[in-house]
């Protein structure tokens, strides 16, 4: 049955420049004397290091475990010795080093245990658990970690499953000669995807200029006994998109704001199910890529090649030419101009394009954008980019996001059939990363924002706290010093009502007193009264109390100050140590005289006020 194709807009069919490349078949590149392996090669986060300088490493052993879902281990890619873990350039446009795994082979190339697995015995989430464990990303140039790919949308049944072996950047053949040479083994790793997506499905698209990879796509698939459509779709970049292939195989167009499994579609590339089908089957991590070597160079060829290897070891294996200037990582469409060639190969490796003056000419001056509108005709995503680019250029960047900024996916369509020789695509970067860069900055404001209000709660509350538990205590004392006055004051009035009604009985019992037996009944009823309370006793107890807590805290204070440890002292000079000792000595004098001064201030005060107490206690008892 003849699959119904679709087509999308805009596109542009530049000079393929593929025969050269393809010529031969796959080669093992040598192992280069040291390897400098990237514990951050994918999007999402860095692996983190799990060996030591001085370790000795076995091949596809993991030197970086995943720190997060969205992110793939790293693996040795022969063994050897760790000679260092450092910072080490990286093939990225920036021209920033990233954290690498220096390794010296010892050329036994001696393989760590490998465990194989057969996916249809395992729940689905141990498989995805295994391929990103073993590194498996996309390895058509975005190297999105597939784990996360093979989840399924909720409620949303995957219909298609597409393959993507199109391939459209010109020079690259990488995909071209895997296809040729190692078809079984990506049909057998399309299996394991779509068993994990039970997509209903499957859908290989391969672009018509390569009818070998096309043919032996299609043999392998009646081999194997599947169902899979191998569809030649028509050449035009960028069909190797994989909304533009979407588009094409399936009609479906994918949003920007959406997931293509939300529309029930998923895409891989060849390259990626092939890595997944070695993980599994037996069990060997992704250690090694399909390198493209083409343009000015006397022997352009497809490589296999360790990951980490530099790449001034593995052009050295193409010959460039003497005009070489300059080196491209990926596509002349999509790629970028290498920073240096002590860069190592990485997963996203997947073409190396040796650039002469003869081939590509130096870009011409950049002159005024006359409004011809043919980026728009071209752009695949129907996008208005001279609109992108007066707002980008004038740094008006809620203006490009308003015109879909990011919907660009920076194929160079646009920049491609510029009549003004304006680079385009690099004032679409531009503008991206400005908008990533105040994003970050405006998030990390919020959170700092976020952490002071927080701070400022949990003060007011500790506050609150604090007054609470104050007036507790105040409220706890009131009641008790209440309670202490109740009891002194019952006894008193006890004894009051005893004597009045003694008083009532004498009273009655005998005759009248005369006028002048008046101090008699005086004389005898003075005793009973009550004595009246004792005020200094109180007051010196409460001063003596009040010093004794004084001393304390000053020797809490002094104990706490001897038991601190100074920090940083481990590597002091002689001389240094002196002059601690010094400074340590002088603050215990000033803390003895300080503890002295207040002991003879409090005795000083106790001299004076005891004749007064003890003047007072004798007026009392007379």
């Amino acid at each position: 049955m003849l699959q119904r194709l679709f087509s999308f807009k805009g596109g542009v069919k530049p000079q393929t420049h593929k025969t050269p490349s393809v010529q031969e078949p796959i080669a093992i590149a040598p192992l280069p004397s040291r390897l400098y392996v990237p514990l951050h090669q994918s999007i999402g986060g860095a692996a983190n290091p799990l060996v030591e300088v001085g370790e000795r490493v076995r091949k596809g052993q993991v030197i970086g475990g995943a720190d997060a879902w969205l992110s793939a281990a790293a693996h040795a890619s022969t063994s050897g010795t760790v000679l260092a873990i450092e910072e080490h350039l990286a093939a990225h446009p920036s021209g920033l080093p990233t954290l690498s795994v220096v390794i010296e082979p010892d050329g036994r190339d001696e393989w760590v245990e490998r465990t194989p697995l057969d996916h249809r015995s395992l729940p689905p989430e141990q498989v995805r658990e295994a391929l990103r464990d073993a590194g498996v990303v996309g390895l058509g140039g975005a190297v999105f970690p597939s784990h996360a790919k093979l989840t399924t949308a909720a409620g949303v049944a995957v219909e298609e499953l597409v393959i993507n072996g199109a391939e459209c950047e010109p020079y690259m053949s990488c995909d071209d000669v895997l296809m040729r040479e190692r078809a079984e083994e990506i049909v057998r790793g399309i299996a394991i995807f779509r068993d994990l997506l039970a997509a209903r499905q499957v859908l290989i698209g391969i672009e018509d200029n390569k009818p070998e990879a096309v043919a032996a796509m299609q043999q392998a698939v009646e081999q194997v006994g599947e169902d899979y459509q191998v569809v030649a779709v028509p050449t035009r970049y960028p069909a190797g998109g994989a909304k533009q292939l979407i588009r094409v195989l399936t009609g479906k167009e994918v949003p920007a704001s959406k997931r293509s499994t939300e529309l029930g579609v998923q895409c891989f590339n060849v390259a990626t199910v092939y890595s997944a089908y070695r993980a599994l089957a037996f069990g060997e991590p992704v250690i090694s890529r399909i390198v493209t070597l083409a343009g000015n160079l006397e022997r352009p060829r497809n490589w296999e090649v360790r990951l980490g290897t530099p790449l001034r070891d593995l052009l050295a294996l193409g010959r460039p030419k003497a005009d070489t200037d300059r080196y491209l990582m990926g596509g002349p469409m999509m790629g970028f101009a290498l920073p240096s060639l002590d860069a190592p190969v990485v997963k996203a490796s997947n073409c190396i394009i040796a650039a002469s003056p003869t081939m590509f000419a130096p870009s011409p001056p950049e002159m005024p954008c006359i409004r011809c509108g043919a980026c728009a005709e071209v752009c695949p995503h129907e996008l208005q980019p001279f609109e992108l680019y007066w707002f980008s250029r004038a740094r008006n960047f809620g203006k490009t996001q308003e015109y879909h900024l990011f919907d660009c996916i920076e194929c160079g369509c646009c920049s491609y059939v510029c009549p003004s020789h304006i680079p385009l695509v690099q004032y679409f970067r531009f503008a991206k990363s400005e908008i990533w860069s105040r994003e970050r900055e405006k998030n990390g404001a919020d959170a700092a924002k976020a952490r002071f209000e927080l701070r400022n709660a949990r003060e007011e509350r500790e506050q609150a706290e604090k007054a609470a538990r104050l007036a507790k205590g105040a409220a706890a004392r009131a009641a008790e010093k209440q309670a202490r006055a109740v009891v002194a004051v019952e006894p008193a009035t006890a004894d009051s009502a005893a004597d009045s009604a003694a008083d009532s009985a004498v009273s009655v019992a005998s005759p009248p007193l005369k006028p002048v037996d008046a101090p008699a009944p005086v004389a005898a009823i003075a005793p009973a009264s009550p004595a009246p309370p004792e005020a200094p006793a109180p007051e010196l107890d409460a001063e003596a109390i009040k010093k004794a807590t004084i001393v304390a805290a000053m020797e809490r204070a002094r104990a706490q100050r001897a038991a601190v440890q100074p920090r940083n002292t481990d590597q002091l000079t002689v001389e240094q140590k002196r002059q601690l000792a010094a400074v340590d000595a002088r603050r215990a004098a000033l803390q003895a005289e300080e503890l002295e001064e207040a002991a003879e201030r409090g005795a000083a005060r106790a001299s004076v006020e005891t004749p007064k107490q003890v003047e007072k206690q004798g007026r009392t008892a007379e």
